[in-house]
């Protein structure tokens, strides 16, 4: 036991570190742990590390999927959900059976059957690399949106695909009419639950007396019971997630009223989401040596090879799929017209983001090692978990390090008519300040001539509204003026962090009471949170 906690400690450890390294030589972290994790698997005596398909389901796919969905806008997912489908079902049926044949055709002793597993396996790309690469990038609004729903539901589907192809190879016969109207009601009724588990949730964080504590580890439960309720009825799981963590995300705002509660879940959703992303990416490196070891009649450079040639496929497939649904639907629809041309970037840069990552792997591990009850070994099956861990492999390091580039020799704008943060941010705060100026003037006039507070509280309120007014004007700017602003924030953090130097400074020479000045910490934490977005 304390063996093995002393391992994982150790794990943990290093993963930060290499976190840091990779912040610090500005290389995406899932691509370098994925190639951290494959060196450090090869020095000696490190200990070879077996993952369990079923922990990997169960106990990160559940909340990276809620955590994704919480930070999805519902309204930008709506608007773009043609390209959305297109990507998250067409695609994937697409790959998947495009996958099938070619593998059934060059590959000595791959079926159909065999071939459709390998489809479902390696047909979603990961979200959290995609997002973590284009992060800082000045991707379009509308490109991430596609990119981060498209994850969202294209891991339903290909998991459904995966589980019919599993289930034709282990029984020996597929109707294809029965399986897309199983993929429906199992879709269809994931859905369903996730529905009515976020319904149950959203009473308990209404209505019954939580503490903010008590939200933030309700909040953690939730994805899980979400996911084991609709598996037990043998339904998307998926789907359930991803389906109540959009709900509960929408309606947060009547759940979670009070600031601490916010903040709260803001800093545990973090944490945890962050260590179980960079453990994902060097686990799928150290994974390899167990991988090759499981071979088996095939060698490694055969299985370079067939995972090279299905990388390519994949690759490609991506490309022929992507530009042809983001323009043949405008030629039809007079609403997809509406929108501005996506011309040909924004196409290569959702082409070429297509990395696959812990799905893929976690999918190709959980292939049974048996047939039947007889103990028939089920056919290819290391053969199919080391092709999908060189897909990820290539897909996620080259393609992952050469998006950047991509993105900046193709010099990549904004395509839609987006409000700047800036703009966004000034109007809302303006709104706010008039709509409590409003309340102040009409409810409790008789008070502002009495209470010196709430007279000073008014003025402020007025100041403020001067100074939103004319700081929306100097948004109306050019090129110039909009450095002037990056300077102006750049100016704002150096004031902040030396204000935070000073409340250490008070709280070592006790000026005031540790409560006081944590609480004015807080209050510089969220100034500096409206400069920087939570993922400074």
């Amino acid at each position: 036991m304390h063996h093995s906690l002393l391992l994982i400690l150790g794990l943990l450890f290093s993963v930060f570190l290499l976190v840091m390294l990779a912040q610090r030589i500005r290389i995406a972290y899932p691509i370098f742990l994925v190639i951290a994790g494959l060196g450090i698997s090869f020095l000696p005596g490190v200990p070879h590390i077996s993952l369990n398909p079923d922990l990997i389901f169960l106990i990160f796919l559940p909340p990276l999927l809620y955590e994704a969905a919480w930070y999805t806008s519902w309204t930008d997912f709506w608007k773009w959900k043609r390209p959305i489908a297109l990507l998250a079902f067409g695609l994937v049926f697409f790959t998947s059976t495009i996958v099938a044949y070619f593998t059934s055709s060059f590959i000595p002793g791959f079926t159909l059957a065999l071939g459709f597993l390998l489809g479902g396996i390696v047909s979603p790309p990961d979200a959290v690399a995609a997002a973590t690469v284009l992060k800082g990038m000045g991707v379009p609004k509308r490109l991430m949106t596609i990119l981060e729903g498209e994850s969202l539901v294209n891991d339903a589907s290909s998991l459904i695909v995966f589980k019919f192809a599993l289930l034709a190879v282990i029984t020996g016969t597929f109707s294809m009419q029965e399986a897309t109207g199983q993929f429906f009601w199992v879709a269809g009724m994931g859905i369903v639950v996730g529905l009515i588990g976020a319904h149950i949730m959203y009473v308990i964080h209404r209505f019954l007396p939580t503490t903010p504590a008590i939200d933030a580890a309700l909040t953690v439960m939730t994805p899980y019971i979400l996911f084991l309720a609709a598996e037990q009825f043998h339904f998307s799981g998926v789907m359930a997630v991803v389906t109540g963590g959009l709900f509960i995300s929408w309606r947060s705002h009547e759940i979670f009223q009070t600031g601490s509660t916010r903040l709260n879940m803001l800093g545990v959703w973090t944490t945890l989401i962050f260590v179980m992303n960079a453990l994902v990416f060097v686990l799928i490196g150290l994974e390899l040596p167990e991988i090759v070891a499981a071979l088996g009649n095939y060698s490694v450079w055969q299985g370079v090879k067939y995972g090279a040639i299905v990388s390519l496929i994949v690759i490609l497939l991506r490309f022929l799929w992507v530009f042809p649904s983001a323009h043949i639907p405008r030629w039809f629809s007079a609403k997809a017209r509406q929108d501005p041309s996506p011309g040909w970037k924004g196409p290569v840069v959702i082409s070429w983001a297509g990395m696959r990552g812990v799905v893929s792997l976690a999918t190709a591990l959980s292939i049974p090692l048996y047939l039947d009850d007889k103990g028939t070994l089920f056919p290819e099956r290391n053969l199919i978990i080391f092709i999908t861990f060189v897909v990820i492999f290539i897909t996620l390091v080259f393609q992952g390090l050469t998006l950047p580039f991509i993105i900046k020799l193709i010099k990549l704008k904004e395509i839609d008519n987006v409000v700047p943060e800036e703009e966004q941010q000034t109007g809302i705060q303006l709104i706010l300040d008039n709509t409590a100026l409003k309340l102040v003037n009409e409810k409790y006039s008789s008070e502002i001539n009495e209470n010196e507070l709430i007279t000073f509280y008014k003025s402020n309120l007025e100041s403020d509204i001067i100074l939103a007014n004319k700081r929306l004007d100097s948004l109306e700017c050019d090129e110039t003026e909009h450095q002037e602003i990056e300077r102006y924030h750049h100016v704002l953090l150096d004031i902040y962090s030396i204000q935070r130097k000073e409340l250490f400074r008070m709280r070592k020479e006790k000026l005031f009471s540790d409560e006081e000045i944590r609480k004015a910490e807080l209050q510089l934490d969220l100034n500096e949170l409206k400069i920087t977005g939570a993922g400074h």
